[in-house]
């Protein structure tokens, strides 16, 4: 095992070079030769040479019999894991407070697919990010939830009525907003139910909470005490992130109970 370790150490060395990286990367697209890349990002022949040829020896990339050079699968693999080293690094000192909470080894081992967000701070400005994802929503609206403000309700309800599909997960934990049954009532939300408009299921605590729609997503953690955070959220209508948010719901909504009003608490 130490072995392994000490190979696994000096292939992290490789990769501790913004140009090696840039190589790589660059190598993800299309072939290239030393002189053409080094032409591309302004830098010495010899420089991007070398780095080349250290490159090669990792048996990270390989060259061809054109002169040109190309990602070998490892190689390949290796890029497909840098992005989550990416998302960790860009928020660090968001994760100095959060963590993944009930999100599953498996797909934090994937959170290189959400490198590509805008981070939005503060409750009224995810409050407003949250409503333009229901606005922007044709086909369907999917949501994890540990807890729903009431100037939410009115909106959602809004875009179902319109033929919007409308999937979601509720925390049995969850402490609801008085008035909500009153609202719900008044905007004919069981009949919505009824027609097969929206569909729901429950959690026994839901600590990670989604809310997207076929292009959109925002995800918001908890924070370092396992409580849901609304203060903070990550926004992304990047394909992978949508990619990644959309198979943890699917894992979520599977692995969910039967939906019981009577769980709820005001």
């Amino acid at each position: 095992m130490t072995d392994l370790i000490d190979e696994t150490a000096d292939y992290v060395l490789e990769l501790a070079s913004p140009q090696r990286l840039n190589i790589l990367f660059g190598l993800l697209s299309k072939n290239l030769t030393p002189t053409a890349f080094a032409k591309e990002i302004k830098a010495t022949k010899q420089e991007v040479h070398r780095n080349f040829v250290r490159l090669e020896e990792s048996g990270l990339i390989k060259k061809n019999v054109n002169g040109t050079y190309s990602l070998t699968t490892f190689g390949q693999t290796v890029c497909t894991q840098v992005p989550s080293l990416v998302f960790l690094l860009q928020n660090r000192k968001y994760f100095e407070e959060h963590n993944f909470g009930d999100v599953p080894q498996k797909f934090q081992m994937r959170c290189g697919q959400l490198a590509v967000n805008q981070h939005i701070k503060g409750f009224s400005k995810v409050l407003e990010q949250w409503k333009t994802v229901y606005k922007n929503s044709k086909e369907y609206i999917y949501e994890i939830l540990a807890e729903v403000p009431l100037d939410l309700i009115e909106p959602l309800v809004k875009q179902v009525k319109k033929g919007i599909k409308f999937n979601y997960i509720f925390s049995e934990s969850s402490i609801v907003p008085k008035g909500r049954k009153a609202l719900l009532k008044k905007l004919g939300y069981d009949k919505l139910v009824e027609k097969g408009l929206i569909e729901r299921k429950m959690a026994k605590n839901v600590q990670t909470m989604l809310v997207m729609n076929e292009k959109e997503v925002c995800i918001m953690f908890p924070n370092t005490d396992g409580e849901a955070d609304l203060s903070e959220m990550f926004y992304s209508d990047d394909s992978m992130f949508h990619e990644w948010c959309l198979d943890y719901f699917r894992y979520c909504w599977y692995g969910s109970d039967v939906f019981l009003e009577s769980k709820l608490k005001e």
